[in-house]
């Protein structure tokens, strides 16, 4: 059974009350996280761009980074299963080779 909880949170000047089972704090997190990148879109963007517009700047900033990560560890992963493929092949070669030395 979850825990329900209530947390207001204030993202891009507006506050949203919400109810979720999640750590409180780590929706604070969050809700900065975005704060954090709206932020570093200035002051001009701020002033001219409707909190909607903000939020979805930020969105799909974040969108990408998502895609970005996913694509990199996507590689990473790829180039884990090459090198340790390689490597197998290199221990059966010299289990094979050690094999075929011991025998008469």
């Amino acid at each position: 059974m979850s825990d329900k909880r209530h947390v207001t949170l204030e993202i891009a000047g507006a506050k949203y009350r919400m109810t979720s089972d999640a750590d409180e704090g780590h929706l604070r997190r969050l809700a900065e996280t975005v704060n954090e990148r709206i932020a570093a879109l200035g002051t001009k963007a701020a002033r001219t761009a409707s909190p909607a517009q903000l939020l979805a700047v930020v969105a799909l900033s974040l969108a990408d980074d998502l895609l970005t990560s996913q694509d990199r560890c996507k590689r990473v992963e790829e180039t884990a299963r090459r090198v340790v493929g390689e490597a197998i092949e290199r221990i059966d070669a010299r289990l094979e080779a050690d094999a075929q030395a011991r025998q008469p």
